[in-house]
């Protein structure tokens, strides 16, 4: 009999598990695992800025990644960066998909063939049932300006199309290899105007042959509404990054230095 092989979890520092996270707007009940900082609970009076991020099982540990191994090592990058005290001590929510229903929920709207659509209700789960729910269980700063919500592929498109729409409670943005390409690139109609919003938009030149002119078409989007980069907007391309989690692992500590850096 094949026996099989053991997990190995490759979780670094103060973690608190959240299973069956039901949402009132959508159905499929989610896992959720919160990165606590350094002396979290040696600071019972302190209050910490919220990242949200999408994909939550690819973020923190190898075994449970979509690539067995592979994972963003975003707990390891927040912890040393903390204790370098290059970024602000910060909460990390980490919010599992579900699998069957990541393409529905990741994208606001629904392509020709009648595929996706529910960002709108995701975006939902995010602002009415889960922020309220880690504002009450965590000691948070809940103000949009300590509040940023980010993600890859999917998870960058919705991102910032949440963003664009609710900035009055996510006040910056990680939008990482963003798929514009979705429903003949709809994101860029939603950028209408300038907003209070921080963001991070990056590429990898490996993303394929449209990934890269995609990014720069929505780059100048943002800058034509009136963003500047180096002030509220960072946009990089990496050379020779691919779509995967090793790629947005490699450059992870910059996204937490522009949005949350000292």
């Amino acid at each position: 009999m094949r026996q099989e092989l053991p997990e190995r979890h490759t979780r670094t520092g103060l973690f608190r598990l959240h299973t069956d996270f039901a949402s009132s707007h959508l159905k499929p009940r989610r896992t959720v695992l919160v990165y606590l900082p350094p002396g979290y609970y040696d600071s019972p009076d302190r209050r910490y800025p919220v990242l949200y991020l999408h994909d939550g099982q690819n973020l923190f540990d190898g075994a449970t990644s979509f690539i067995y191994g592979q994972e963003w090592r975003v707990d390891e990058t927040a912890e040393r960066l903390i204790k370098e005290g290059k970024i602000e001590p910060l909460i990390i929510v980490g919010i599992y998909n579900t699998g069957a229903t990541r393409l529905e929920e990741y994208t606001p709207t629904r392509d020709k063939r009648g595929r996706g659509g529910k960002g709108e209700l995701y975006s939902k789960l995010l602002t009415d049932d889960l922020k309220p729910f880690i504002d009450r269980s965590y000691r948070t700063k809940p103000d949009a300006a300590s509040t940023a919500l980010g993600g890859s592929s999917l998870g960058g498109l919705i991102s910032l199309w949440v963003g664009l729409q609710r900035p009055d409670v996510f006040g910056k943005l990680a939008v990482l290899s963003p798929s514009v390409w979705w429903d003949e690139k709809a994101i860029l109609k939603a950028v209408t105007r300038k907003l209070p919003l921080k963001l991070w938009v990056d590429i990898g030149s490996a993303e394929g042959d449209t990934a890269l002119p995609d990014a720069r078409l929505l780059r100048d989007a943002l800058k034509d509404k009136g963003w500047k980069e180096g002030t509220d907007l960072a946009y990089q391309e990496f050379d020779g990054a691919q779509h995967n989690e090793a790629s947005w692992a490699d450059r992870f500590d910059k996204v937490l230095l522009f949005l949350f850096g000292r």
